[in-house]
């Protein structure tokens, strides 16, 4: 069966609105909080919505910023403070004190895969202050203890990232998991551009096609909220990207019109499995990024870390 690959719901229903399929359960608002910025809300209410879509039932929020790969200081803390808002949306924050465990996954000696590590070490960890200065040690309102752990990959551990950190759970029982990792995108647009959060949690090296165990409420014990942004996209997808815009040029050339239209009669799931036929089997493993993606995570980890000390430690 045909699929999208991505990580983002977001895109997932977007496939359904250009084929005009409605999806029944599933619902979608769209708000825009500031300039150039754009926050979509695709809420999963039913389990047949949640086949159809491929995903569990809950909510998925993106925020899609078309300005974050540019270093601009006052751009990114804006957006910093949306995801702080978005995490208030999603977890009782103002309401009680929380401790709460960062989990940073994915693999820090490959950049792209690096999202999750960087965004833990910029983290503004508490709970061993307060442990041994007392609730008040910061002087605020409410104290969080936010904890932080960055378990690797099987490939360096030789564990499952489940077992690692279901370990380090029993150990400091924790009130809320969130979890952050680099996803896929199905658009190239969307590449460095977007933050996704959901209350679902994760499967961490989904979109690339590594499937490892769940981290979600069912799995942990407790609930986890995952925060995403899509690094790469596979290379099936430029490709079909760059064949669409082909048949359009060639319906524009006579010589090359007939050519053009009986490429375009084809479904778009025939056109996805084609393109797979024709570069297998050497390239449709392959996963692309930007040339500059070294920078863009450094920034936008920063961005995310910010982001989520905003939401706990309001200044």
């Amino acid at each position: 069966m045909y699929q999208v690959r991505t990580d983002l719901a977001l895109e997932a229903r977007e496939k359904f609105e250009n084929d005009n399929v409605e999806v029944k359960g599933v619902k979608v608002k769209e708000e825009k909080p500031g300039k150039n910025m754009t926050v979509t809300k695709v809420m999963i209410e039913t389990e047949n919505g949640a086949k159809i879509m491929g995903k569990p039932r809950g909510n998925y929020i993106t925020l899609e910023a078309p300005d974050m790969e540019d270093f601009d200081e006052d751009y990114h803390r804006e957006i910093s403070r949306q995801l702080a808002e978005i995490l208030k949306e999603l977890m009782p924050i103002e309401k009680k004190e929380l401790s709460v465990l960062i989990v940073g996954l994915g693999n820090r000696e490959v950049t792209p895969d690096a999202l999750g590590p960087r965004v833990a070490d910029n983290m503004m960890i508490t709970r061993h202050i307060i442990r041994k200065f007392g609730k008040y040690a910061f002087g605020l309102k409410r104290n969080h203890q936010i904890s932080s752990i960055v378990p690797g990959v099987m490939a360096q551990t030789g564990m499952e990232t489940l077992e690692i950190i279901k370990g380090v759970l029993k150990e400091t029982r924790p009130d809320y998991l969130i979890a952050i990792d680099a996803l896929a995108a199905r658009s190239t647009k969307r590449l460095n551009r977007t933050i996704q959060i959901t209350d679902t949690g994760i499967s961490p090296g989904s979109g690339v096609g590594n499937h490892r165990h769940a981290l979600n409420e069912e799995s942990v014990g407790i609930p986890v909220i995952a925060i995403g942004i899509p690094t790469v996209v596979d290379a099936v997808t430029i490709v079909s990207d760059t064949m669409n815009n082909l048949v359009s040029a060639m319906e524009t050339t006579r010589r090359l019109e007939d050519i053009g239209k009986s490429i375009s009669c084809l479904e778009e799931a025939e056109k996805y499995e084609l393109i797979r036929e024709l570069l297998s089997p050497n390239l449709n493993a392959m996963f692309v990024t930007p040339k500059d993606i070294d920078e863009s995570v450094k920034r936008l980890s920063y961005t995310i870390s910010e982001g989520i000390n905003m939401a706990f430690f309001p200044m």
